[in-house]
């Protein structure tokens, strides 16, 4: 009998955002749309982070992949997609502002870092919102980026463990 646990999925998508207050929730849409995917992307754990909490830390600590998707404010037009990906990320959360959410995703990285358990590859996916008002739907801009946005992320996905075997 064979006691080896099984591989522990490589890639953690966290969406955040509060699905509450309409384009503020497009990252957790766009996790629930990946949910939807099939086949379903190999070796991903997708979670829904809802607002951030600092019991997330466990959950990055264990993933050598991180994809984070939010609603992202750069002043683009609505339901725009953005990647930052790697140092991208760090300057970019860095430099964010007015966002509770990537002020919380720092300390969330910044605990991953000092537990000696941070993700090997990093990324954000942002999405540009319209609106912020009390909603359960993102809206029409948004909600139509969602699908080119999960293709996005099972791209990135598929490019970093191309590029892992390439370098074992």
């Amino acid at each position: 009998m064979d006691h080896r646990q099984p591989p522990t999925p490589d890639t953690l998508i966290l969406g955040i955002g509060n699905t509450l207050l309409s384009d503020e929730g497009a990252g957790v849409h766009l996790v629930q749309q990946l949910g939807r995917r099939q086949p379903p992307l190999p070796g991903v754990t997708l979670l829904d982070g809802g607002t951030l909490s600092f019991t997330l830390a466990d959950a990055i600590a264990s993933h050598a992949f991180l994809i984070v998707a939010d609603a992202a404010r750069m002043g683009a037009a609505p339901g725009t997609i953005s990647l930052f990906e790697g140092d991208e990320l760090e300057r970019h959360l860095a430099s964010a502002r007015g966002s509770v959410h990537e002020v919380g995703l720092q300390d969330l990285l910044d605990i991953s870092r000092l537990s000696g358990h941070f993700p090997r590859r990093r990324a954000l996916i942002g999405i540009e919102p319209e609106s912020l008002d009390w909603g359960e739907q993102p809206s029409p801009a948004v909600a139509e980026s969602l699908p080119e946005a999960a293709t996005q992320v099972a791209a990135l996905v598929e490019r970093w463990r191309q590029e892992e075997a390439r370098s074992a």
